[in-house]
Formats: C-alpha cells, structure tokens, sequence
C-alpha cells in the first residue's frame, strides 16, 4: 500500500480508523491504530459521559474528557498521527473544536453538517494558521464544491483533505432514507466525482488534496478498488470494532460477532437522520414505536427536540458501549455482520495488508 500524505504528515499506511461516539474510539483505540502506522480517531461526541459528573456538568465534562483522551493517545502513541472526530450538530461543537486546536492534534474530522463559518471563538487568523489538519465529511462532491469555495473565497485557504462517507457506513448517515435502499450511488462513483470538483481547488492552491473514501469499506480487497477509483485512503470504523484495543465493552463487540447480514438494518435516529445499526430488542421496540424513558441533563444534539423523541440518542449509545445492550444497539457498517472473532489492531492490520496484496496480484495476473 502506498503512503498518505496530508501535507508535510505522512502515514506509512492509508488507513484512518472512523471516529465512533459514544465512547467506542477514545485513545486505546486510536493510539493502537496510529502504533501500526495508520490515523487513529478519537470521536467527541458525547465523550463526557465518561465522566462521573456528566450529568450535572455535561459541557464542561466534555472538554475535561477530550483533554484527558488526547494527552492519554499522545502518550500511548507519541510518534503516531492522532485525529479528533467531530459534528458540527453537537450543542458544544465551538467548545470541541477549539480544544482539538489547542492541543494540536493532527486532523480534525467535521461532519454532520457544513464546515463554512467557523465558530465565533476561533479566529480567522487560527485557522490560516493551525497545523491541525482539516478534513470536512461530506457525502456528496455537491456538498465538497460548496465548502471548498466557501474556504477559497472567505479564508484564501481550502481544508487539507475530504473524507467521503458512502451510503454503506454505519451511524448516521448524510442521506435520505429513500437513497440508501438498493441499488445507491456506488461510493466509487462519489469519489470519481468528487476528484474531478476537487482538480480545480489543487490548480488554484498548488497542493495536492486527499481524498479519503469511508462506508462498507472491510477487506483489503475493498481498500484496493477503492483506491483504483481515486481515493487516496480509506477510514474504516467497523473494521477495528471487533479488536482488544477498541475502548467499548466486550458485550458491545459480541453483538457484532453474533451479527448475521439480515440483522444490520437502518432506523430513524431521534436526530433526524437515518442511521444503520445492528439490530437486537432495543431496536425492535423502537422500530415499532415503543416509547422510551428520555431524561436530558443536557440537548447535547443543536437538532434534537428531546420533548418530543421517543428515545435519547446519547445515552442509548453510552449504554451500549458500557456493554447495556438491552438498554441500547451498536451502530454498524453493512459489512458488520463479517466480524467473527476478536483479534488485536496489530492482526488486524496484517490480515488487511495480506487481503491487499492477494487483490493486487490476482488484478495484477488477469490483466497481463
């Protein structure tokens, strides 16, 4: 496999682990991914709840645990590439945001919404200037022209890198409902066009733009194809779910180890997107309707109007990492169901470095 180059970063391999909330990537994971020389992901969203006060303290507890797990990966890994995840829908996106900044970590990842003006406690002058690489996750090259020409025409600079999200991936998803029933727009084919929207913003600027392909991406195989058709590298969540080092209880790993292909399915998320997850009990009440206790310390979500879901989003997700798996569900790629043992994030690597290789000699034979 080749490099992955984001400006003056390179990671020996271009494999970013996705940012999964709530609790599911925080620094053993990302900094075991990042030791094997890929991009490890730690994912903000609702990480205070690993704090005991989170309920009555939730923004601060937010920022106190991103500090905690940043400087904890820093230390676990202090010579590999660390990225913070984050959604522009969290109530204290700016607060994040700017912690991420501050403690210098390598990429920031912004996604469920738009990364156009940026938060009023930032300056333009941090963001031209931050060493922090910023990667918008959109799911369409419509979305990625609107943003880069916001960037060019407002701040005379552009993000450092995109990550596109096809309608296989797991959690929310920046589609319709109606777009993710069969056949969709192959993830190929969103990045062949987003390289073609991109061409223009590398000319203007002189740089080269990476372009990172994310959703139903598993084997090597897929890593493989998916680079042919343009993508510089690859995030994988799914993947990495099923490892020692993946920071969720062992009983939330178990669901997808048990997971047949028939049981990843899509909901409707309190938040108003479409999400796919792996279904169990939980996910059959709410598919049927079944209310369900919510109590808000705190809209942690700008988008969710708590009084009226029929479930907390935040803290059915935190159950589930916790291992409360009747009391919650775990999200999933559509591939999720492939996972049947735990293995450690180094065996993962190699088994997805050796799936590689095979595709690339097999391709490789026929073609000659």
């Amino acid at each position: 496999m080749k490099e992955l180059k984001i400006g003056e970063l390179t990671a020996r391999l271009p494999i970013i682990q996705g940012g999964m909330g709530v609790a599911i990537s925080l620094s053993g994971l990302a900094s075991a991914v990042a030791n094997q020389g890929g991009i490890g992901v730690i994912s903000a969203v609702g990480i205070g709840m690993t704090e005991p006060d989170y309920i009555k303290n939730f923004r601060n507890a937010n920022k106190r645990a991103l500090v905690k797990e940043i400087q904890k990966a820093r230390i676990l890994s202090p010579d590999g590439i660390l990225g913070v995840n984050l959604m522009i829908a969290l109530s204290d996106y700016d607060d994040l945001l700017k912690i991420a900044l501050d403690e210098e970590i390598d990429i920031v990842f912004i996604g469920a919404g738009l990364p156009l003006k940026m938060p009023k406690n930032i300056p333009t002058s941090t963001l031209i200037n931050t060493k922090t690489k910023i990667f918008p996750k959109v799911s369409s090259a419509r979305a990625i022209k609107l943003i880069f020409s916001y960037w060019a025409n407002n701040y005379n600079r552009i993000p450092d890198g995109v990550a596109i999200e096809g309608p296989m991936a797991g959690g929310h998803l920046g589609f319709k409902r109606k777009d993710l029933d069969e056949p969709f727009q192959e993830l190929s084919e969103i990045i062949k066009e987003s390289v073609e929207v991109l061409k223009p913003f590398e000319d203007k600027f002189n740089e080269k733009i990476p372009v990172i392909a994310a959703g139903g991406i598993y084997t090597g195989k897929d890593i493989y194809h998916i680079m042919n058709a343009g993508a510089d590298g690859v995030k994988m969540g799914t993947r990495f779910v099923t490892t020692y080092e993946c920071d969720a209880d062992e009983k939330f790993k178990e669901a997808y180890i048990n997971a047949e292909k028939d049981d990843i399915v899509i909901i409707d998320s309190p938040v108003g997107l479409p999400g796919r997850v792996i279904r169990n009990s939980f996910v059959d009440d709410i598919m049927r309707g079944v209310q369900k206790p919510v109590k808000c310390p705190w809209k942690c979500l700008k988008t969710c109007n708590y009084k009226e879901v029929s479930f907390c989003i935040a803290q059915t997700l935190f159950n589930a990492a916790q291992g409360k798996m009747k009391e919650g569900f775990a999200f999933a790629g559509t591939n999720g169901y492939l996972a049947k043992k735990i293995y450690t994030v180094k065996e993962v690597f190699n088994q997805i470095i050796s799936e590689y290789l095979i595709e690339k000699q097999l391709v490789e034979t026929i073609n000659q």
